[in-house]
């Protein structure tokens, strides 16, 4: 009798909840969502914040550190592959350089994407 007694209490108490709460029914999910993102978004967009004179570079000369930063990371490649090759084909013992040189090829492969992604990502 006392468990029957409290299933009623709990049912009452879920009904007097969903009557008292109020519904946010009126507008939909996806809207309330999309509100949401677009007031993110326009925080973001509408960055009022001074642009410093020390960090501010030209397009030219973005240009021409990622031409600079291109060249010797080509070196860096061609000599990975060449190390490589004398390895595999001709038997040399020049593993460590080969090493080293794949791993400036990387360093310098990453700051290039990272620099190219900061400086042109919108396009």
């Amino acid at each position: 009798m006392q468990s029957m007694s409290r299933v009623f209490f709990y049912l009452f108490v879920g009904l007097v909840l969903s009557i008292a709460v109020p519904s946010y029914a009126d507008e939909p999910v996806e809207q309330k969502v999309e509100q949401q993102s677009s007031g993110v978004l326009q925080a973001f967009e509408n960055d009022r914040s001074a642009k410093s004179e020390l960090v501010a570079v030209d397009e030219e000369t973005k240009h021409l550190i990622m031409f600079l930063m291109g060249i010797p990371l080509l070196l860096l490649i061609i000599t990975t592959v060449a190390l490589g090759v004398a390895m595999v084909v001709y038997g040399k013992r020049v593993f460590v350089p080969h090493m080293v040189c794949a791993g400036l090829s990387l360093t310098l492969a990453l700051g290039h994407a990272v620099a190219g992604i900061v400086w042109f990502y919108p396009f």
